[in-house]
């Protein structure tokens, strides 16, 4: 029974340590996506957020939406290693989207605009805004108070993306 009371009480302050070693630095290139089998789309499993003791907001230094967009695509990126897309895009995607993201200055979503929404594929759209919705709370943005930013989501029909902002190309 201690043990597990030690775990339980330990669980914390491995997730915090897990979030803190989250990297910026792109990974190499997947060379067995090209022989993976498309997939329709697998929403991410809704899940409670993180303890308050682990979650907490960081901060970016951009002063204009341009720069916050980088901070904003690494956080996504972060959270959401295993759904992108590694290694450059092939030539046909199955989505493209241009999403305008409302970030207050505590880092929480507050309104998202489509600028060029896939109509084609309304699951994709779903999952986007569910994504973004997920992530929060992103960077705050010290500089500016609060900051509309917008970026492009490359999507490829397994359920994997890039974002235009860190995207490693296209064939």
């Amino acid at each position: 029974m201690k043990h597990s009371t030690t775990l339980r009480q330990a669980a914390p302050v491995i997730a915090a340590a897990l979030l803190a070693s989250c990297t910026s630095t792109p990974l190499p290139p997947d060379t067995s996506a090209a022989t993976v089998a498309p997939a329709r789309i697998q929403p991410m499993p809704e899940s409670s957020p993180p303890p308050a003791a682990v979650q907490t907001v960081r901060t970016s230094g951009a002063s204009n939406p341009r720069a916050y967009r980088s901070d904003a695509a690494t956080h996504l990126y972060g959270l959401n290693q295993e759904r992108i897309w590694k290694g450059r895009l092939p030539p046909l995607l199955y989505a493209i989207g241009v999403l305008q993201v409302e970030v207050d200055g505590r880092g929480n979503v507050r309104n998202l605009s489509w600028m060029r929404a896939p109509k084609h594929a309304p699951e994709v759209i779903a999952e986007i805004e569910r994504t973004v919705r997920n992530a929060a709370p992103f960077p705050a943005p010290v500089r500016m108070g609060k900051v509309v930013y917008t970026d492009t989501w490359l999507w490829h029909e397994s359920g994997r993306f890039q974002l235009d902002t860190l995207t490693e190309g296209q064939d």
